[in-house]
């Protein structure tokens, strides 16, 4: 969908853009097949995007994908998508095969993409409807005022999707992507990658977009970890931990563990990893939040 289109899409239908939902759609087609090269999509793939907006996304991994799942938030968008598609009441985008693609690409060719459009508020929706997301990839151009309670939801479920490529805020990709003693390395970078290995980001140009956001913003690439740092039983306790730790990012991390924990354990933990009783959090590695999780939770 060229920037033309899009215009004259909006002004047809009377919509004006919405701030507060974060209404900065990606027009470019250089940046948009990038994205979804990241994806490493193939015909067998499940995707969850959250807020197609006008859809040039979307048609996208309806080309490369098998399912595509669409959560929009906005109904006025909802209407446009469901005429874009041709949605029928199963979700399907009837898709007529191309007899030299079907050739080519043998019988996948033949089974046009499912596709199910949700009309709904997507944190809401993760929160409200547990749903096995472990052979899934999320794939989208976020909302920049939810993009960071949307991954941490997605990223902390214990059937997580295997990958997770989602355009953000600079400042959130680079949270996201940071190492301990970073500037940006804080809670979110722990939530999410204690599951999640950051692998690329690149950014996104303003321009690329309509309207033009006020922020810069770039694409993250994270995969699932093939093993998991911890077992379910203690995630609960590294999230505390990981909050506790940054809650005050200026004092001494054991301090403020002190407020939730024994005071002598704390120590002994410390020594035994040869942390500092001064040190804060963020230069603690992940690998040494994992460490303290473990022996605090008794799992090492």
């Amino acid at each position: 969908m060229k920037l033309t289109e899009m215009r004259d899409l909006l002004a047809t239908r009377g919509i004006q853009l919405t701030k507060s939902l974060g209404q900065n759609f990606l027009h470019d087609a250089n940046q948009l097949h990038r994205i979804v090269a990241a994806a490493e999509l193939t015909k067998t793939d499940k995707v969850l995007e959250i807020g197609p907006g006008l859809g040039p996304l979307t048609e996208l991994l309806l080309e490369k994908a098998g399912e595509v799942l669409a959560i929009e938030k906005d109904a006025r968008l909802v209407a446009v998508l469901r005429e874009r598609f041709n949605c029928n009441s199963e979700g399907r985008v009837p898709r007529a095969p191309n007899s030299a693609s079907t050739k080519d690409q043998g019988l996948a060719a033949l089974a046009p993409p499912k596709f199910t459009l949700l009309h709904d508020d997507a944190l809401e929706f993760l929160k409200r409807e547990p749903h096995d997301w472990s052979d899934w990839k999320l794939v989208a151009n976020l909302p920049y005022s939810v993009a960071s309670p949307l991954l941490v939801e997605l990223a902390q479920s214990s059937q997580r999707p295997e990958r997770m490529v989602a355009t953000l805020q600079l400042e959130v990709a680079r949270r996201l992507m940071a190492r301990a003693d970073d500037d940006d390395y804080g809670v979110l970078t722990l939530l999410v990658q204690l599951n999640f290995e950051p692998c690329e980001w690149f950014k996104i140009p303003t321009g690329c977009f309509f309207p033009a956001p006020d922020v810069d913003s770039a694409c993250v690439v994270l995969k699932r970890r093939p093993m998991p740092l911890l077992p379910e039983a203690s995630r609960g306790a590294f999230g505390k931990i990981v909050k506790r730790s940054f809650s005050q990012r200026r004092k001494m991390m054991l301090k403020l563990l002190k407020q939730d924990w024994p005071a002598e354990k704390l120590e002994g933990i410390f020594a035994e990893l040869n942390i500092s009783r001064q040190e804060r959090a963020e230069k603690l590695s992940l690998e040494q939040f994992v460490a303290v999780t473990q022996i605090l939770t008794n799992q090492k």
